[in-house]
């Protein structure tokens, strides 16, 4: 006997999306996610603005991992009871519903990345131009440094960064199975040239060090110098002290450890159970491991006394492009793993927009599928399979945030604080795993779920509070017009969630008039 369908804001029965990623994909867009790389490329602008001294990178690895195991478990749990495009927007919205959870989502992911990603794209030309000054080629200073300062030449780095976004966006329109492999193929790269640093650092020590900095004092006649004498015995005071090393945490939140979402946001494309179950925790060990080898092995060849100091001084970070990367490539005479390094370094750079294109598409695909956002968005090419509008948007986005700081530099790089809006949502995301759990749990499930979500989000609430109690560290110190830049990063971020609630009652009452409640698609899982 046919029954009436009740009203759905569902485009389709499918998403008509094609399980293409593989469980080495799945790892990788999370790996790349984490940023490792690249956070190690830019550990020296973070620590010329803290109290060095009792700081200790490889314990501040340690409980910044620690503390991200109740978001482990969260997205471990919740991925294989709800695996499908959009990942954590999909039972955040059906947990918080949809007035509240669909623009805290757009708010948190999608908006605050694509302006994560317009920076990048000039961060990955600078990373090209730092290794060209390494190896002595002065021509690659116009796009070494940041487009704001004498001698930068904007107009060529947005030309470069621009050519090889748009060949990331065509590559994921046109064979989206590629976009995933080359995914996997620069989080490989990058973590096998991360572990020839690594190793250059154990077996190189010391003396590739203290040669490397007598070269650089020689080159730049500092003063004060920059010899491995002057800087370690500059540190005055104890090796460890847990405020210092704490007080880094966020450092680790923005760059690191809480970025867990990308796999999950594609697990409907995933093939194999146990790739969808397994690519968090597996992604989050390996990126803790290689993380705090780097910092280990640092501190191996260096000491913690030299290292904390190098990395914050400013003529050395500034001046120099001063690393984990630089410093690798500097104490070997090995020109071929020089250029090998300094490759993987700018692999990772790009890893980040490989990866973002892909995990971001599918966020904006999944919201405009549910009805939140204009169903273009849900479009999926017949011929291609893949989502070209969503692509198509985020390729516009970026590209035009992308050319307009790249002359407007000093004002637009303020956008890199909006990451608090990621922090702020990924508390929330604690919070609906909690209501998650009272609703659908039993027994051991519902108390283990309920405990990381409660964890999770006191985590989020302490990074929170660090952010804005220190805005111009995590924030930026950046002012423009003698207004904090942090407050245009905060005016984007609460722009964004009006944004989304504008959004969600144009399409509400746009679906009523078709006698549909739009809530209706907040309570019922999505078809894959």
């Amino acid at each position: 006997m046919s029954q009436d369908k009740k009203p759905t804001v569902f485009l389709r029965e499918a998403t008509g999306l094609v399980k293409r990623a593989s469980f080495l994909d799945a790892i990788s867009l999370n790996i790349s996610n984490m940023s490792v790389g690249a956070a190690l490329g830019v550990i020296g602008y973070t620590m010329t603005a803290v109290n060095v001294i009792g700081l200790n990178l490889v314990i501040a690895s340690i409980l910044a991992f620690v503390l991200s195991i109740p978001q482990v478990i969260v997205y471990t749990m919740m991925v294989k009871r709800v695996p499908r495009t959009g990942g954590d927007y999909v039972w955040v919205t059906r947990t918080l519903g949809g007035l509240f959870g669909a623009p805290l989502s757009l708010m948190g992911y999608p908006l605050e990345t694509m302006a994560y990603m317009a920076l990048i794209v000039l961060a990955g030309v600078n990373a090209i131009g730092s290794v060209g000054l390494f190896f002595g080629n002065s021509s690659f200073l116009g796009i070494e440094l940041p487009p704001n300062l004498p001698g930068a030449n904007p107009t060529e780095q947005i030309l470069i960064g621009a050519f090889i976004f748009i060949v990331l966006i065509l590559v994921n329109i046109f064979a989206p199975r590629a976009g995933f492999r080359l995914v996997s193929v620069l989080t490989l790269f990058g973590i096998g040239t991360l572990l020839i640093a690594i190793f250059s650092y154990l077996i190189i020590g010391r003396a590739g060090i203290i040669n490397y900095m007598n070269l650089l004092q020689s080159l730049s006649n500092a003063n004060p110098p920059v010899t491995y004498q002057s800087l370690s015995s500059a540190y005055k005071g104890p090796d460890f002290d847990f405020g210092a090393t704490i007080f880094m945490l966020p450092f680790f939140a923005i760059f690191v450890f809480p970025w867990l979402n990308a796999g999950p946001a594609v697990s409907a494309e995933i093939k194999g159970k146990n790739a969808v179950e397994w690519n968090v925790p597996i992604a989050a060990i390996t990126v803790f491991v290689l993380v705090t080898a780097a910092f280990g092995a640092m501190y191996y060849a260096g000491g913690l006394h030299f290292i904390n100091m190098a990395l914050s001084n400013p003529t050395l970070v500034f001046d120099w492009s001063f690393n984990f990367w630089t410093l690798a490539m500097g104490i070997t005479n090995n020109t071929f793993l020089q250029y090998i390094m300094g490759a993987g370094w700018v692999a990772w750079e790009f890893a980040i927009l490989a990866y973002a294109i892909i995990v971001t598409s599918r966020y904006i695909f999944a919201q405009a599928f549910d009805g939140f956002l204009p169903a273009r968005f849900a479009y999926v090419s017949s011929r291609y399979g893949s989502p070209v509008n969503s692509l198509a948007f985020i390729a516009i986005m970026v590209l035009a945030l992308s050319t307009i700081s790249a002359y407007f530099y000093g004002g637009f790089q303020t956008l890199y604080a909006a990451t608090i809006a990621s922090m702020i949502y990924f508390f929330f995301v604690g919070i609906a795993a909690v209501i998650y759990a009272q609703r659908n749990e039993k027994g051991g499930a519902k108390g283990m779920l309920s405990a990381a979500g409660i964890l999770m989000a006191g985590v989020f609430a302490y990074i929170i509070y660090d952010y804005l109690a220190n805005p111009t560290i995590w924030g930026t110190a950046v002012t423009v017009a003698n207004i904090p830049g942090t407050y245009f990063a905060y005016l984007y971020v609460v722009g964004s969630f009006i944004v989304g609630l504008i959004l969600y009652d144009i399409s509400r009452i746009r679906y009523s008039k078709q006698g549909i409640n739009i809530e209706l698609a907040f309570k019922t899982i999505p078809p894959e």
